[in-house]
């Protein structure tokens, strides 16, 4: 089968992925599945995985390369094994990024990602940036009729990341109150129309990309900044003193630091992005009582949710489709921005 392969990193994410011949996945457990890739999303993740960010977690040694990227993976089903009951060849399917266990205390309580004995698809492991991908039967979620992978693939990992966020946020906000979404590709547009679906609250929605700002706007945020150099100054005008909560989708770059000065009294920063460092005085922390916490990505049950969300019609992923022999030029134009909501890549 044909796969894009990760051979070394690169801080600057110049290296190229490896378009080969390799030998398809086999079944060797009771409960696993093999894939045949429809579509698969493609995640800042990625780029930090190219870059060494998750090498010294992940992979300290290097011993793990070469290897397929891609954990973000809609499908047919090609074959089952042994022990799989809940779907059959043919099938059309997502696939919760995480293979998780069932059984651990994590898993019992319903949060897969945390499985204590799970294993992930993509990050050091062969995931779908090629024809087929092995992952398991806890894994999987049947497409409702008329939906296809090439719609839903990035809904994977980005739209239950995004999914579970909301969640947490509107929890926290009462109809009228603030929510300010910092970067709006491919998570942030997904929690804007998920905050319109199960929240009252007010969005303003924050890029400094002109193709975003349209996005935001089309999806009915209900203020649109560019960030320009008074953007916190903006933000707390008009909220009256800070939003009650802001999700920070890009989490580096600086951007980080600009994020809890928007946050209210007693408000709450959820950090979604991640590469850079927060900097902020403790007294500050104390005396506003700002909560700051971070968001992984969202567990099985939030992908069935996040599906019916998308099958109402609710949710939907705007996306730019790039062949996998195009995947060199798909993970560029995502680094340089070159297109709004989600890069998909079709084998």
């Amino acid at each position: 089968m044909k796969a894009a392969m990760l051979y070394e990193y690169d801080p600057a994410v110049n290296i190229n992925l490896k378009l080969e011949e390799v030998k398809p996945p086999e079944i060797t457990a009771p409960d696993e599945v093999i894939v045949r890739v429809g579509a698969a999303g493609l995640c800042r993740t990625d780029l930090h995985i190219i870059e060494g960010i998750w090498k010294p977690t992940m992979d300290p040694e290097g011993h793990l390369l070469p290897y397929i990227m891609g954990h973000e993976n809609a499908g047919w089903v090609e074959d089952v094994g042994s022990g799989v009951k809940s779907v059959k060849p043919g099938d059309a399917v997502i696939c919760h990024p995480f293979r998780s266990c069932g059984v651990c205390l994590n898993c019992r309580h319903g949060e897969d990602m945390h499985c204590e004995a799970g294993s992930f698809p993509g990050l050091g492991m062969n995931g779908g940036f090629a024809e087929y991908f092995v992952t398991s039967e806890r894994s999987l979620i049947k497409l409702k009729k008329g939906i296809v992978p090439l719609e839903v693939a990035p809904l994977a990992d980005a739209g239950i990341t995004a999914y579970r966020v909301a969640k947490k946020a509107a929890r926290l906000l009462r109809p009228g109150g603030y929510c300010v979404l910092l970067g709006i590709g491919g998570l942030g547009h997904i929690s804007l129309q998920s905050l319109h679906a199960i929240s009252g609250c007010r969005i303003i929605a924050i890029d400094k990309e002109p193709a975003a700002q349209k996005l935001a706007k089309e999806l009915g945020a209900d203020v649109v900044l560019d960030g320009g150099p008074n953007v916190i100054e903006e933000v707390r005008e008009i909220t009256g003193g800070g939003a009650h909560v802001v999700i920070d989708f890009v989490g580096e770059l600086g951007l980080e630091n600009l994020c809890w000065k928007m946050v209210r009294k007693g408000g709450q920063l959820f950090v979604v992005g991640y590469g850079g460092k927060i900097e902020m005085p403790t007294i500050q922390l104390v005396i506003e009582e700002i909560n700051i916490g971070g968001s992984l990505v969202g567990n099985y049950t939030e992908l069935v949710e996040l599906m019916e969300l998308n099958a109402d019609g609710k949710v939907k992923m705007h996306y730019t489709e790039y062949n996998l022999a195009d995947i060199n030029t798909a993970i560029d134009d995502f680094k340089h921005r070159r297109f709004t909501g989600r890069g998909v890549i079709v084998p």
